[in-house]
């Protein structure tokens, strides 16, 4: 006989702030966040100072499985072009899904404005992050202006997100021959 463990109040608010938040947006409320997770606010503020922190600990949480989704293994083998060419598939992928609404680091950052907010710190490092990755991958690949080209690629990568998110493209056939003639003009192997 396995007994299943129940997740503590801590996770079962930080599953409540990454739900609603990435369905809802950043606006939703103390009461809505501890409602869906069954705990009082006392107890949420006993363990986060406020919805920011809670907000920014639920985004930073998550960050390592979200880039688990988005980039290839480091060791795989591939040529700097296909890796990146593999985190536009995966975008393409996950936006058939139903639920998916861009982004969610993007969005946050879109809908706080204030650049200090506690969770527009921890999106704005995870989007360093991946464009930390193309602009890796980009000089790896031989590209002339391997920054430019992150940014570039980060450009297509946000902008395919948003309107996949709000349903305003589908980005079948569209995002992969943009990224190949980026990399192409940038002369990457």
């Amino acid at each position: 006989m396995t007994t299943e463990v129940k997740p503590s109040p801590r996770e079962r608010l930080l599953e409540a702030a990454a739900t609603l938040t990435y369905r809802d947006g950043v606006g939703v409320g103390v009461e809505a966040l501890c409602k869906a997770a069954g705990v009082s606010k006392r107890s949420m503020y006993q363990l986060f100072e406020s919805k920011d922190e809670l907000l920014a600990a639920s985004l930073k949480e998550r960050a390592s499985t979200y880039v688990a989704t988005l980039l290839p293994a480091a060791d795989d083998g591939r040529s700097p072009r296909q890796r990146i060419l593999h985190v536009f598939e995966q975008v393409e992928s996950q936006a058939r899904a139903p639920e998916f609404r861009g982004c969610r680091y993007l969005a946050v950052q879109i809908e706080l404005k204030d650049q200090s907010h506690p969770a527009s710190r921890v999106a704005r490092r995870v989007k360093a992050d991946l464009t930390a990755f193309f602009r890796g991958e980009a000089a790896r690949g031989g590209a002339g202006d391997p920054g430019l080209l992150a940014r570039q690629l980060s450009l297509v990568f946000d902008g395919a997100s948003a309107r996949a998110g709000i349903q305003a493209d589908d980005l079948t056939g569209v995002v992969a021959p943009i990224v190949i003639t980026l990399l192409d003009t940038a002369g990457v192997r």
